[in-house]
C-alpha cells in the first residue's frame, strides 16, 4: 500500500519544521511521497528529504488559494492508495499512523481515518498543554461525520466524493463529510491519539482578527449559500446555530434601542442589557473567567459577521479550479 502526504503551508513555518520530522519518522520504511503546497507568500522551509515535492503556486494567487483549493492541488501531485493531509502546524505521531495504515490495509472500504488531537501552545520559550482532545472525538474507534487534519483518506472514495470543494474559504472539511456520507463511504476515528496541535495561545483577540484577515469565518455563510434549497442545508444550518443566535441577540438590541428611543423610556434597551450580562455570566461561569467569557461572545460574533459575508458576497476559489485540482 502506497501512502501520499499532503502539507498546506500559509503562515505557518515556525511550526513545519516538527510537521516535518514527525512525519518522516511514522512513514520510516513505508513507501510515501510528500507535497509540500506554499499558500502563503514568501514562507522559509526546511531542509527536505528527497521524498518532497513542493508546489508554489504564483506569488499573486497564492493568498488566494482556499484550504480546499491547496489540498487538492497537492492530492493531484502525491499519489498513493491513501492519502494523508496535514496542516503544518501539526505533529503526527506514529503509533496513530500504524495504526491507521494497519486498519486501511484490513478494512480497504473504509473511506478515511482520523483521531484525536492534543491541543498545544507556545508562549515565548514556554510550552503548555490546552486540551487534550481539541474536537471531542474521544479515545475508542467509532464512525465520525467528519474528519479534520490530520486525514487519512483513501484515494478512490475521496475522488468518489469529488474532493475537498476549493470554493470554500472554511468549513471544507464538514462538507466534504457530507458528500463522504452520501456515497456511502465510512469515516472512522481511532482511539488513539493521532498528533497534537502547535499554535500561539488561544482563544486572544488576535486570534479573532487573523481569522477574520484571512477570510476563515467566511466559510460558514459560503457553505449555506451552496447548500440552499439542496440536502444537508439543514445540518449546516444547525452546525451555524450558535452563531447565528448571536446575531439574534444583537439584532434584538438594536429593536431595544429603537424602542428605546421612539418611547423615551430605556426599559426596552434596559431589558436587553440584563440579558446579554446574563449570557456573558453564564460564559464567564463556564470558562472560569470573564476575559474568556467575553472572548467567546466575541467570537460567536465574528463568525456570525463572517457567516454573513460569505452568504452575500459569495465563494472564493471558482468551480473550475475544483475541476483543475481534482484531475
Amino acid at each position: 500500500m502506497t501512502v501520499g502526504v499532503v502539507i498546506p503551508c500559509h503562515r505557518q513555518e515556525r511550526f513545519l519544521s516538527r510537521t516535518i520530522a514527525a512525519l518522516e519518522r511514522a512513514l520510516e520504511g513505508r513507501d510515501w511521497r510528500g507535497v509540500l503546497v506554499l499558500t502563503g507568500p514568501g514562507e522559509a522551509i526546511p531542509a527536505l528529504s528527497e521524498r518532497w515535492r513542493v508546489i508554489e503556486p504564483p506569488q499573486a494567487s497564492r493568498g488566494f488559494l482556499t484550504p480546499g483549493a491547496a489540498r487538492m492541488l497537492g492530492f493531484a501531485a502525491c499519489g498513493g492508495d491513501w492519502v494523508l493531509f496535514v496542516d503544518a502546524d501539526v505533529e503526527v505521531d506514529a503509533a496513530w499512523v500504524d495504526v491507521a495504515l494497519a486498519t486501511a490495509a484490513r478494512e480497504p472500504a473504509l473511506g478515511g481515518l482520523w483521531g484525536r488531537l492534543e491541543e498545544w501552545f507556545v508562549d515565548g520559550a514556554s510550552e503548555r498543554r490546552g486540551s487534550p482532545d481539541m474536537h471531542k472525538v474521544g479515545d475508542h474507534d467509532h464512525r465520525i461525520a467528519y474528519m479534520t487534519t490530520p486525514a487519512c483518506y483513501r484515494r478512490e472514495a475521496l475522488l468518489a466524493a469529488g474532493g475537498y470543494d476549493p470554493r470554500l474559504s472554511s468549513e471544507e472539511d464538514f462538507e466534504l463529510g457530507l458528500r463522504m456520507a452520501k456515497i456511502g463511504a465510512e469515516l472512522r476515528s481511532l482511539g488513539v491519539r493521532a498528533g497534537r496541535h502547535w499554535s500561539e495561545p488561544r482563544p486572544s483577540f488576535a486570534e479573532l482578527g487573523r481569522r477574520w484577515r484571512n477570510g476563515l469565518c467566511f466559510g460558514q455563510g459560503q457553505v449555506l449559500r451552496l447548500y440552499l434549497g439542496r440536502p444537508g442545508f439543514a445540518a449546516l444550518l444547525k452546525r451555524q446555530s450558535l452563531y447565528l443566535a448571536t446575531l439574534g441577540l444583537w439584532a434584538l438590541g438594536l429593536v431595544a434601542l429603537g424602542v428605546s428611543l421612539a418611547s423615551g423610556q430605556g426599559r426596552a434597551l434596559g431589558a436587553w442589557l440584563l440579558l446579554a450580562l446574563g449570557v456573558l455570566g453564564v460564559m464567564s461561569m463556564r470558562k472560569r473567567s470573564v476575559r474568556l467569557g467575553l472572548l467567546s461572545i466575541l467570537t460567536w460574533t465574528l463568525n456570525g459577521c463572517g457567516l454573513l459575508v460569505g452568504f452575500t458576497r459569495g465563494t472564493g476559489a471558482p468551480l473550475s479550479a475544483a475541476r483543475g485540482a481534482r484531475a
